[in-house]
């Protein structure tokens, strides 16, 4: 079993997903007392998060490849960023290290593709809704088409993702929001729905919906697995 490298705390919502999945499924998949062999380091999101809205993406930079030195050292085979948004400085934090990186990007569109899709909606922070870092990735490296809600929504979507899911705040005016947002997108074309932020499944589950929901922590997650017992 490789060990898995894990950038996490943005936010630990989030980050407890990844740590509960990989080491159930390590568990059903090798049985007995088996857990995922692991190394993570978490960072303090309130710096991240005033960074990010600061547009301070050259500190962000320094911070990530910082930390993903940090996991290398503690003896990671292979490294994930547990985030959507932090992929920005995917290629650096790469360039940084010795050990590969699994972008949650190229895992979606693995679970997009399996399902013969090829046009799909997006939610996630205005950064991942708005740049091309994500979009672009789909677009150009996996041929997906991506659709994203309209600016008000983007912003409604944003505030969200800050100020209520990364508390660990569940609220149901604002699944009422995400699911009529949803069904925008549907209506638009969209075969599918990627969350693209990986607290929106504290809130959005596929039972809800008819429209395949891509939850990008859970796929992430199972990826890393996969990645470690190969």
């Amino acid at each position: 079993m490789k060990t898995i490298g894990l950038i996490g705390g943005m936010s630990w919502e989030s980050t407890a997903e990844y740590y509960r999945i990989i080491n159930q499924v390590v568990k059903e998949r090798l049985g007995g007392h088996h857990s995922a062999k692991l190394v993570m380091y978490s960072v303090d999101f309130d710096d991240i998060e005033a960074l990010q809205h600061r547009d301070e993406w050259e500190d962000l930079t320094r911070l990530m490849v910082e930390a993903a030195r940090r996991v290398e050292r503690g003896g990671a085979d292979f490294l994930l960023i547990c985030t959507n948004t932090m992929h920005k400085m995917a290629g650096e934090v790469e360039e940084s290290v010795g050990i590969p990186l699994l972008h949650i990007a190229d895992a979606a569109a693995d679970a997009i593709k399996a399902k013969g899709l090829r046009k799909v909606g997006l939610l996630g922070t205005r950064f991942t809704m708005e740049w091309d870092f994500y979009t672009g990735r789909l677009h150009d490296e996996h041929g997906i088409e991506v659709l994203v809600p309209g600016e008000e929504d983007r912003g409604a979507v944003h505030a969200v993702i800050y100020d209520e899911l990364c508390h660990g705040i569940v609220n149901d005016d604002s699944r009422k929001l995400f699911e009529r947002i949803i069904e925008d997108l549907a209506s638009e074309g969209a075969q599918g729905i990627v969350l693209g932020c990986t607290e929106i499944p504290l809130l959005i589950k596929q039972e809800d919906f008819e429209v395949p929901i891509f939850d990008t922590t859970e796929i992430h997650a199972l990826a890393a697995v996969d990645y470690a017992l190969k």
